[in-house]
C-alpha cells in the first residue's frame, strides 16, 4: 500500500522553479529519505505534502487524500517537523507540548506512549522554555510535538541539520523505534551519510529527482571504478588530476581525492607517472568501493 503518490508535480515561485515534473511513492511503514544539498526542493516538497503550500502542476496525495482537494483530512493524520524550530520559544518545554495536544483534541497523558522514550530525555527540563534549550533537546521536543496527536505519516525536513554528531545518531535510533510503530516516516537531509539509514532514498537536485532505489542497490550497481588518492598537496592534486586527459571526474571527499576515468580505463601506474612527473610527494592510490556520494555526484554531472 502506498502512503503518498505524487505525480509529475512541480512548483514554481515567479523566474524560480522548485519541483520539476517529479513523480515517486512512499510506502506504508518504510523510512523514505530524500538526500540532496541546500536548494534542491526538498522543503518545498514537503509543505506541499504537508498541505502548507499550493503546487503549480501535478497532483499529489497522502493516505489517499489529495493534498489540494482534501488537505484538511490529511491535517489531522500527518505530523510535521520544519528545518527550522518553530516552537514557541517564550513557552516551556510542557506548554508547548499541551498546547500541540490541545489543538488536535488530545492530552499528553492520553498518547503519552508514543513520545516517552524521546520526551523523558526532555521532561527534567519540562518548566525551561524552549528557546533556551540545546539543539539536541530543541530536536526532541520538536519531534515530540510533531507526534503527540498520532500521526499516521511523519515528515521531517532536516532535522539532524545543525545539532552534534552524537545527537545525530540518538535522533536516527528514535526513528527506527517509531517506524516498528508502524509510521510511515519521511525524511530530508543534506547528509549522504545519512542515506544508509533509509529503505530507500531519492536522490535530488535542482527540483529533479536523479534516482530511488535502496541505498545499497544503489551504491550496488554503481558501474565505475574508483581511486581515493592522496598527496602532501591536495589543492595541487585536484586540479592536476582535472587536467588529465585520462579523467572523467575528480571530487575531493575528506582526505582524499575520489577519481574515475573515463571509458572506466582506470591505470595506474600511468596515473602514478603522471603525478610523479608534477612532482607530487607522497603519492597513494587506492581502489574504493562507491559510496552514496559518488553516485550522487555522477548522477549529477550527467543530469547536466
Amino acid at each position: 500500500m502506498q502512503t503518498v503518490v505524487v505525480d509529475n508535480l512541480s512548483k514554481s515561485y515567479k523566474q524560480a522553479v522548485a519541483l520539476k515534473n517529479i513523480t515517486f511513492e512512499v510506502d506504508a511503514g518504510e523510512i523514505f529519505g530524500f538526500i540532496g544539498p541546500d536548494g534542491a526542493g526538498k522543503t518545498s516538497l514537503f509543505r506541499i505534502l504537508v498541505t502548507l503550500l499550493l503546487p503549480t502542476e501535478g497532483t499529489a496525495t497522502v493516505l489517499g487524500y489529495d493534498v489540494v482537494k482534501e488537505y484538511k483530512k490529511i491535517r489531522n493524520k500527518v505530523g510535521y517537523m520544519p528545518g527550522k524550530f518553530s516552537l514557541y520559544q517564550d513557552l516551556t518545554v510542557e506548554e508547548n507540548l499541551n498546547f500541540f495536544a490541545t489543538i488536535f483534541s488530545t492530552s499528553i497523558e492520553e498518547n503519552y506512549h508514543l513520545i516517552k522514550d524521546i520526551y523523558c530525555q526532555i521532561e527534567p527540563f519540562k518548566k525551561r522554555r524552549a528557546g533556551a534549550l540545546s539543539g539536541g533537546m530543541k530536536q526532541k521536543l520538536a519531534l515530540s510535538c510533531a507526534l503527540i496527536h498520532k500521526p499516521e505519516v511523519l515528515f521531517l525536513d532536516e532535522p539532524t541539520t545543525g545539532v552534534d554528531a552524537v545527537s545525530r545518531k540518538e535522533f536516527w535510533g528514535m526513528l527506527k523505534s517509531l517506524k516498528h510503530s508502524g509510521i510511515t516516516i519521511i525524511v530530508s537531509t543534506p547528509y549522504m551519510d545519512e542515506a544508509s539509514l533509509c529503505d530507500r532514498v531519492a536522490l535530488i537536485q535542482n527540483g529533479n529527482i536523479l534516482k530511488i532505489n535502496k541505498p545499497d542497490v544503489i551504491t550496488t550497481t554503481f558501474e565505475k571504478k574508483i581511486l581515493a588518492i592522496r598527496s602532501s598537496d591536495m589543492h595541487k592534486l585536484l586540479s592536476d588530476l582535472n587536467s588529465f586527459e585520462a579523467c572523467d571526474s575528480a571530487f575531493l571527499f575528506g582526505q582524499t581525492i575520489h577519481y574515475t576515468a573515463k571509458q572506466n580505463n582506470l591505470v595506474m601506474p600511468e596515473l602514478q607517472n603522471y603525478l610523479t612527473g608534477l612532482n607530487h610527494q607522497q603519492v597513494e592510490i587506492n581502489p574504493i568501493e562507491a559510496n552514496i556520494e559518488d553516485c550522487f555526484m555522477s548522477l549529477m554531472n550527467q543530469a547536466s
